[in-house]
């Protein structure tokens, strides 16, 4: 069975009286997408900073392209591609000329760099515009470049810190085409996200919340460990209701999901009884309830609701 592509035992950081990372455990095998989710503060890019040897941990071990990110640093650059959330592109230089920059500090050979580039620039679809200044790239634009940057060197393991923070859905959707593409190429992308819905999208996944692993697995893997059942609730007043139920139903976790109420519960007939007779004596008109199927973000909700430790 081969090695992979980046394994974690017990990585801990902390910062003066706050864990950032709290024994984080975890593998990852050569071509896959791997998500490391959860909200701002969840310890994401702490993680990130470790893996990449920008940062050393506190405690616990972690290799990454076979090597030890704490003692081979310089091995380990040449390996790993790692886009941060303020990857530096330069606005007064054009796609090509920032491509060729990255070239430079990565010290791919010259007689490499030209076909290397044409690919990279046809791969992201930034080939018309290579004699465009960076800094007239549109959000989406310029994650591609900052991916193609980061990719100029071809690592094995590729990080990706929160790439479509604030990247409009179709550009979104356009940038996880082409991790697709590289993920056939047998590279391996660890990738963090706050958007649960893009979670799905990943081999597997961790959940991370106050730096502690709350699940870990498929996209599938980790809607089981959904306690109990989801309800999905259709009033006539969505935040009035969510309002109303809030803390009020027992053994219940109550969201707000755009004009849906979920209900997630261990007791399905003694929480949809208790809905509805408060909702009634509220004088609010249930439209609908019924169980659906949880989402990444309800299982979330519910897990973090019941294993999260107290701040």
């Amino acid at each position: 069975m081969p090695a992979p592509a980046l394994e974690v035992s017990g990585l801990r950081r902390v910062f003066g009286d706050l864990v950032a990372v709290d024994g984080l455990d975890l593998a990852v095998a050569e071509g896959e997408i791997f998500g490391l989710v959860g909200p701002d503060g969840a310890g994401k890019t702490t993680t990130m900073r470790m893996l990449t040897g920008v940062l050393p941990a506190t405690a616990g071990t972690a290799r990454v392209a076979g090597c030890d990110v704490a003692h081979d640093r310089e091995r380990l650059k040449e390996h790993i591609g790692y886009m941060s959330q303020r990857f530096g592109l330069y606005p007064d230089l054009t796609v090509a000329e920032n491509i060729d920059f990255y070239a430079d500090i990565y010290g791919v050979p010259r007689r490499d760099r030209a076909a290397r580039t044409e690919r990279l620039l046809a791969f992201s679809n930034l080939m018309p515009f290579q004699h465009r200044l960076a800094g007239n790239l549109s959000g989406g634009m310029k994650q591609k470049l900052g991916l193609a940057c980061a990719l100029i060197h071809t690592p094995r393991v590729l990080f990706l810190d929160e790439p479509t923070n604030g990247v409009d859905p179709v550009s979104r959707r356009d940038f996880w085409r082409i991790l697709y593409q590289l993920v056939r190429e047998r590279v391996t992308i660890f990738v963090s996200t706050a958007y649960l819905d893009e979670a799905e999208r990943c081999n597997r996944l961790a959940l991370l919340h106050q730096g502690r692993l709350l699940g870990l697995g498929t996209p599938d893997e980790v809607k089981a460990l959904m306690p109990g059942a989801l309800l999905e609730l259709r009033t006539s007043a969505p935040r009035r209701t969510a309002a109303l139920l809030r803390g009020q139903l027992r053994d219940a976790t109550v969201g707000l999901f755009g004009d849906r109420v979920h209900l997630a519960t261990r007791t399905v007939a003694a929480t949809e009884a208790d809905a509805r007779r408060r909702l009634a004596d509220a004088g609010v008109e249930v439209l609908s309830l019924r169980p659906i199927e949880p989402s990444l973000e309800d299982v979330f909700v519910a897990v973090l609701a019941e294993r999260a430790p107290s701040p």
